[in-house]
């Protein structure tokens, strides 16, 4: 809801304290990458949609996204 309601700061602070409740929840650090992005802060983005593909390497959503980081880091 806080991502909709373009609430980033208060998104990534929730997300943060999810990932330390669920620290093997590939979910949680989807979202937190998705925050951190929205955010404007692709570095970020990038360590976790990493993490997440790192306990999901299934994680579609998260590959797709380094994709279209990289893309635009390469313009």
């Amino acid at each position: 809801q806080l991502l909709g309601q373009n609430r980033f700061d208060e998104a990534v602070m929730i997300f943060l304290e999810n990932a330390r409740a669920y620290p093997d929840s590939w979910n949680v650090y989807d979202s937190l990458a998705e925050a951190y992005m929205k955010r404007g802060q692709r570095e970020k983005a990038v360590e976790y949609y990493k993490k997440s593909l790192s306990i999901n390497p299934e994680n579609d959503n998260a590959r797709e996204m380094l994709k279209r980081i990289s893309r635009k880091k390469d313009r």
